[in-house]
């Protein structure tokens, strides 16, 4: 039986990596900060799907809580086959005007936290020569799109480079680069998305059903819908400059601070 470790695993994309999982039978390790949410997160998983869900609350942010995620990762008592590094952590404005507080606990989380998760759990699975390691990164880290894009931009070039480290034990790695997905996180962050067209934005379980489906094909990346392969496919050959110049159109001071500029 293989058992995927999921941190953000109380809502979007890690409660949707959770239904994937454990549709093709897998058990589970629920990881995030709110108990409750993953408790019935756990019950309903295990009464559709007859799956074993463990849930272990955690704050990965807390180094100590964080170390009990590795330590669990690294049980070989009981053995994790997959991890899923997926819990998320966004600003609501440009780097000039975020708190270096703020912009350092989001540093830890899309950074540090998936160093960490994935050291602990390597061993194990070069040592079964098998399973997988997916970190969820975002096609904002294909762009100039501020420190938020510039962590994902390292979890996508971490993954890609683990992978080649791996592939000789027969360890998958792969990179979920979603775009805008319909989730909890854009409200979590303060982000006003309200002038997105309805057309630009994806469904958790159809990222999630891409990103397995991607994974059974070994590729390095999973991006889902044709938009935003497209998307893809046209930064990388558009010139830097005239990239970081559009982004960063796009990127605006909050308004207090605009008018005080004013």
């Amino acid at each position: 039986m293989t058992t995927v470790l999921i941190t953000g695993a109380s809502a979007g994309l890690g409660a949707a990596f959770a239904r994937g999982f454990a549709a093709k039978g897998c058990d589970l390790v629920l990881v995030a900060r709110d108990t409750d949410r993953l408790k019935a997160a756990a019950e309903a998983l295990t009464g559709t799907f007859g799956i074993e869900a463990e849930v272990l609350t955690a704050d990965l942010l807390d180094p100590g809580q964080c170390r009990t995620v590795a330590d669990r990762l690294a049980d070989p008592a009981r053995p994790v086959d997959i991890l899923v590094n997926n819990a998320g952590f966004g600003l609501p404005a440009p780097f000039p005007y975020n708190p270096v507080e703020d912009e350092e606990r989001m540093l830890d989380l899309l950074v540090k936290v998936p160093l960490k998760l994935t050291h602990a759990i390597v061993p194990g699975l070069r040592e079964r020569r098998r399973g997988a390691v997916l970190n969820v990164s975002s096609v904002a880290g294909l762009l100039p799109t501020g420190t938020y894009g510039a962590a994902k931009a390292w979890i996508t070039a971490f993954s890609e480079s683990l992978r080649v480290d791996l592939a000789p034990y027969g360890v998958r790695v792969l990179a979920v680069v979603p775009g805008f997905t319909r989730t909890e996180f854009q409200e979590r962050a303060g982000m006003d998305v309200s002038a997105l067209r309805d057309s630009v934005w994806l469904e958790a379980d159809a990222v999630v059903a891409q990103a397995l489906k991607d994974l059974g094909l070994r590729r390095p990346l999973s991006i889902t819908g044709w938009r935003y392969k497209a998307y893809a496919q046209a930064v990388r050959h558009l010139p830097r400059t005239l990239v970081a110049g559009k982004m960063a159109r796009t990127r605006r001071p909050p308004a207090d601070t605009a008018a005080d500029a004013s």
